[in-house]
């Protein structure tokens, strides 16, 4: 089996390449005696894959955000510390969950995902436990540090993992669906913290130190039953036949993940990451959603608190957080099938440009609830949006965990300063927290387009033959030696990934 470059870039040439390409697809779905239902495969990875990697984001980001619920129940009187000790406490776990980052992908790219993933969801639940037992503020920094430490290589893993599984057309919906487990996990906290905080009392602990318990040892019950049923990569992965397994990699193979086989470590793919322009640009876009993703998550109550009761601010957080979810899905579905993410998170940015306009001028509370859910339309659909199209966009395993990783990393790290912007003293409007968010949606607004168009002016060139490989025997000429020598194509696309001359960026 074997591909007949044409040496010519006019139509009939072009034409004659996918028509080649299509066979050999075709050809490749049914070869070795596979009889595979493709339809009723994804369904079967649906199955496998994406409910339990979207329960164990909800009870990473309930965990970690429950501290703004607890907070309505006398946290810091009970612990005898400030206002600005409080944000202190918060900040020092963006600073551990960034550093992780970027090294835990390696790590899970090495390693077993049911392992590596079940193993740090273990840690993180005993730590979430221990909240429930501090007495003072260093034992709060102490149990948020550790707490970041432990998350850390969650969230960067899954959307690495997930995008080892399934094409690029389908990586949308399914980061959508497990995205919307943060959603969940604000609706959910609201609702279980205002039931959990009854619990004030009993056993001599008070109500929030009963939410920390109770969640903790939630996700240790979680983390040990994942050791059985997360599923490692496609080329080992026990629910699938070995027909099924030679399925999955042939067809990413042919949606340009030639590393969907296995990819030997080399530090180069690290390399490549940190001198790649996607990288930077990434930078922006995940710093533009990331950093009002947090203060959305460890605020929300806060701010719905300016004109209600704490029991009350909780649970009308709740339709909040079931909007951000039904929406997150259908962006989910809507940016798969148009492929235009980048104008999807330009649009929904902007909506969040809005929202925080309105919150900012907002001496209502009616008026700011509802500029909430604008806030909660533009942060959590470009949150899953924004985190499919960079694995969209990355050939080669390594260089996208590391990718992955880095961007998700430097976006959270912007949680430690908006951690620190809904000051007590600046309630109940919050007019700077709102102005600093405003900002931060900005800079994501204007990255996210920039990145659009770098990304259409690339493929453009790339349609022109500007960036052809010389290929050994085959006449080209377009073909130039600055785009690299190589004896055949598999041996260019397996260096370049997707700097290779035929892949095409999703823009």
């Amino acid at each position: 089996m074997s591909i007949n470059f044409k040496a010519s870039h006019d139509d009939s040439g072009k034409h004659e390449l996918v028509t080649e390409i299509e066979d050999i697809r075709s050809e490749s779905a049914t070869s070795d005696g596979c009889d595979v239902n493709e339809k009723k495969l994804i369904r079967k990875l649906d199955i496998n894959i994406v409910p339990w990697m979207s329960l164990l984001y909800l009870l990473s980001f309930m965990d970690r955000g429950s501290i703004g619920n607890a907070k309505l129940y006398n946290l810091e009187g009970d612990l005898h510390i400030t206002d600005k000790q409080y944000l202190i406490g918060l900040t020092v776990f963006f600073f551990s969950y960034a550093l992780i980052e970027p090294i835990s992908n390696v790590f899970l790219r090495r390693l077993r995902p049911s392992i590596y993933l079940s193993s740090i969801m273990l840690a993180w639940g005993i730590v979430m436990t221990c909240h429930g037992v501090i007495k003072n503020y260093g034992g709060l920094i102490t149990v948020r540090f550790l707490l970041g430490l432990t998350e850390g290589g969650l969230y960067a893993g899954v959307i690495f993992y997930i995008s080892s599984w399934y094409k690029r057309s389908e990586l949308g919906t399914r980061i959508a669906i497990f995205f919307s487990g943060a959603t969940v996990a604000g609706a959910f906290s609201g609702l279980l913290a205002a039931a959990i905080s009854n619990m004030d009392g009993i056993g001599g602990k008070a109500g929030w130190q009963w939410i920390f318990i109770l969640e903790g040892l939630g996700t240790i019950v979680i983390a040990i039953a994942s050791f059985w049923v997360i599923q490692d990569f496609p080329t080992t992965a026990k629910f699938l036949s070995e027909d099924e397994r030679k399925f999955i990699i042939r067809r990413l193979q042919n949606d340009s993940k030639q590393s969907a086989a296995g990819e030997k470590f080399s530090k180069k793919y690290i390399w490549q990451s940190f001198t790649d322009w996607h990288t930077y640009i990434g930078l922006g876009i995940f710093m533009g959603f990331d950093g009002p993703l947090y203060a959305f998550s460890l605020f929300t109550p806060s701010i719905i608190h300016q004109g209600f009761e704490a029991t009350v601010a909780n649970l009308l957080s709740v339709p909040v957080y079931a909007w951000a979810c039904l929406i997150t899905c259908a962006v989910g579905v809507l940016a798969d099938r148009t492929n235009s993410r980048g104008y999807i998170n330009c649009f929904f940015m902007g909506v969040g440009l809005v929202g925080y306009i309105i919150l900012l001028i907002s001496r209502s509370p009616a008026l700011s609830y509802f500029a909430v859910y604008l806030a909660a339309s533009a942060i959590y659909p470009v949150a899953a949006n924004s985190a499919s199209w960079t694995a969209c966009n990355i050939e080669g395993s390594y260089k996208r965990a590391v990718t992955i990783a880095i961007v998700i990393g430097f976006g959270n790290l912007n949680g430690a300063v908006t951690s620190n912007v809904y000051r007590a003293k600046d309630a109940p409007w919050y007019r700077l927290g709102h102005g600093i968010i405003l900002g931060y949606i900005a800079i994501g607004f204007f990255s996210s387009a920039l990145y659009s168009f770098l990304l259409r002016r690339e493929n453009a060139r790339r349609e022109r033959g500007e960036r052809d490989e010389v290929i050994e025997g085959v006449d080209n000429k377009n073909a130039h030696e600055r785009n690299g020598v190589y004896a055949s194509v598999e041996e260019a696309k397996k260096d370049k990934g997707d700097r290779w001359s035929g892949f095409r960026y999703t823009v």
